[in-house]
């Protein structure tokens, strides 16, 4: 018997999409015609009450989002949905996007209802074409159900969806970059404050959540606040949709309970990764993406959940965990972490598009053995503390997570690269 629980992925690959009876045969749309039953305030309680984070990475409570934007003043509110699954390694979106549109659907609706919104927009990565497709497919579908458009269910509120197509930046994927793009301006980090749900979209009232976020909404809703913490961790509630990738014998996305299985059961277990392939040995694995920390052998058994891999030094993130073995080289996997950052910087501030660039090159000259003297891993450290320091948004802050972490982790690999062999690397952080 699988040790999945699944809560939002429930229904997934097993039914039509697009089809709202097949949706509806599994709940679906119960808990937005309860939610019409139900005062804003009410919903937003029972969000609290789940201790909902935010499942794109931040994982900021979504009731304490939804509740500062509830009491904010002004109109049009909008509801943005960001479905810029640009995360190398992440693609638990995707699911949801692909076989279950609908109960995004779902949740951008109740999400409209509460905030008495007109209209909510997608973000959807470029690179999914075929699921925008889908997606289109799918609001059709629940037009014409009467889920969406003109006086739905025959209440008087009227909201409808569109979507939007991302353009390929990765930056997008931040939220007031990604507002930019929708507006059709350069997809670049806007400053804060003003804080999105005072000023976001078109320069109104805005809530901006994950799909995964958005998506476990009508799980809230509909089995209430508490019953869906309690299927957590108390200080996390819910499920997690989980990316196993890499040199596992079984990738895929898998839901699971938050704080209640270690990470070795995610990787070595047959339900899960099933260990890793070829028989092969454990080396490390990357965790929440590029911008997430190296995970060791010496942590596999720290539970997955926001709060005890956060007493870890390690993070949830977007829930991807890519899975090295011993063939690879700590310091070539980062070098391509960072080339994909030097290539992804929007060049806004110089602490993210100069200290990418440094940290890249420093990288290639140590995986060269001997090429890289004493003095140059001090500049490594000094190019990514700076960067954690004073970029402006979230990627400069955390493009060196993967690199700091691994340091402390394989100190030894860094110490054989140098001109002068057995220095002490200086602790990064």
């Amino acid at each position: 018997m699988s040790r999945e629980r699944k809560l939002v992925s429930l229904g997934a690959g097993g039914m039509d999409p697009a089809s709202v009876k097949d949706y509806e045969s599994i709940g679906g749309f119960s808990a937005l015609r309860k939610a019409f039953g139900m005062s804003p305030e009410s919903i937003v309680s029972e969000l609290k009450a789940a201790v909902l984070l935010g499942r794109g990475g931040a994982a900021y409570p979504a009731g304490s989002k939804w509740e500062h934007l509830l009491h904010i003043e002004g109109e049009p509110k909008y509801v943005v949905c960001n479905a810029d699954e640009g995360e190398p390694g992440t693609f638990k979106d995707r699911l949801i996007l692909g076989k279950l549109p609908l109960r995004l659907i779902e949740g951008m609706a109740i999400a409209g209802l509460v905030f008495s919104a007109r209209k909510g927009f997608i973000y959807c990565r470029g690179e999914y074409r075929a699921i925008q497709r889908g997606l289109a497919k799918a609001l059709s579908a629940a037009r014409a159900a009467g889920y969406l458009g003109s006086d739905i269910l025959g209440t008087g509120f009227s909201y409808d969806i569109d979507i939007v197509s991302g353009a390929g930046a990765y930056v997008c994927g931040e939220n007031s970059a990604l507002l930019n793009s929708t507006e059709g301006i350069v997809g670049r980090p806007r400053i804060k404050p003003p804080h999105l749900a005072e000023v976001g979209l078109f320069l109104k009232p805005t809530l901006v959540n994950n799909v995964e976020t958005l998506a476990s909404v009508p799980a809230v809703v509909g089995m209430g606040g508490k019953a869906f913490l309690s299927e957590g961790h108390p200080d996390s509630g819910g499920t997690k949709l989980v990316c196993l990738s890499g040199h596992v014998v079984r990738p895929g996305v898998y839901e699971i309970p938050l704080g209640r299985l270690t990470l070795r059961e995610l990787i070595f277990d047959p339900d899960f990764g099933d260990g890793i392939r070829g028989g092969s040995q454990f080396k490390f694995a990357h965790l929440g993406g590029q911008s997430g920390p190296i995970l060791s052998r010496d942590k596999l058994d720290v539970p997955y959940g926001y709060s005890d891999l956060r007493k870890a030094g390690l993070a949830v993130g977007s829930g991807a965990i890519v899975v090295m073995d011993q063939s690879v080289s700590v310091l070539d996997y980062l070098e391509t972490v960072s080339a994909f950052f030097a290539h992804e910087s929007c060049g806004k501030c110089v602490p993210c598009r100069e200290g990418n660039k440094a940290m890249l090159r420093y990288l290639g000259l140590l995986r060269v053995k001997g090429a890289l003297p004493e003095d140059g891993l001090a500049g490594l450290r000094d190019a990514a503390d700076a960067m954690a320091r004073a970029s402006f948004c979230g990627l400069g802050q955390s493009a060196a997570t993967a690199l700091r972490t691994a340091w402390k982790a394989f100190p030894e690999e860094f110490a054989a690269n140098v001109t002068k062999g057995g220095v002490t690397i200086p602790a990064a952080g």
